[in-house]
């Protein structure tokens, strides 16, 4: 797989709230706060550009007044643009588009830029690292999917590690100032590989959600088992 630059950013645990009881979701998003997550991730889904549908920024802001930690609206969405402005009403302070969702990609991240919110590039599994090439200086991080998107609960794809190996060398090569998520099936047994690849933004749903010993226990493993990889 070749090298694997790792990194010396801080990991930071993110949730989704995919796996969660959606008639508790202001719940499961306390108890997530109280167990340690850095920041919570709404993955938004329109059953358009993915096969399936979750919730708008009503749902999102109706969470927002009961935790502090940072919200971010992964929009799983065609031409999302419009959607923008809402979800950073809602208290969203990252917006990660795809870069597949997206014929204008650098309009719409500009769009989140003047929105006032952060803006993150996504990329499905056969989407290669060339195509964010050229919006890199308008991102704060770029997100690697490790699974298709649509649903949670998949299996990690391992050899997406090399992609995310690849986007940290080319931006530690050019100085950015960018964080790397990884997203779909990480858990104890797979996000040692994707830290040592260079990922530093470890969303996790079933595999916090899952583990019989409580979401504390297992935001703590996750962080532990990161942190061991450098």
């Amino acid at each position: 797989m070749g090298e694997r630059p790792g990194t010396d950013r801080r990991f930071e645990i993110v949730p989704s709230v995919l796996p969660a009881d959606f008639a508790k979701l202001g719940e499961a998003c306390v108890a997530l706060e109280e167990a340690g997550v850095d920041r919570i991730q709404f993955d938004i889904m329109d059953g358009r550009f993915v096969p399936n549908l979750t919730f708008g920024p009503d749902v999102v802001a109706a969470v927002r007044p009961h935790v502090s930690v940072p919200f971010e609206a992964h929009l799983m969405v065609h031409e999302p643009a419009w959607l923008v402005e809402r979800f950073v009403e809602a208290g969203c302070t990252t917006i990660i588009l795809h870069a597949e969702a997206n014929l204008h990609l650098h309009r719409a991240l500009h769009v989140v830029l003047d929105a006032g919110a952060n803006a993150g590039v996504a990329l499905n599994p056969a989407t290669p690292p060339e195509a964010i090439d050229f919006v890199l200086d308008l991102v704060s991080h770029v997100l690697v999917m490790t699974v298709n998107p649509g649903f949670g609960g998949q299996s990690y794809i391992a050899t997406m590690e090399p992609k995310v190996a690849a986007i940290r060398r080319l931006v530690l090569d050019r100085g950015l100032d960018i964080d790397i998520e990884v997203d779909g099936g990480i858990h104890p047994g797979t996000v040692q590989g994707a830290a040592r690849a260079g990922a530093n933004l470890l969303v996790a749903g079933s595999g916090l959600f899952g583990d019989v010993a409580g979401l504390a226990h297992a935001v703590t493993e996750l962080r532990d088992l990161a942190e061991s990889t450098r």
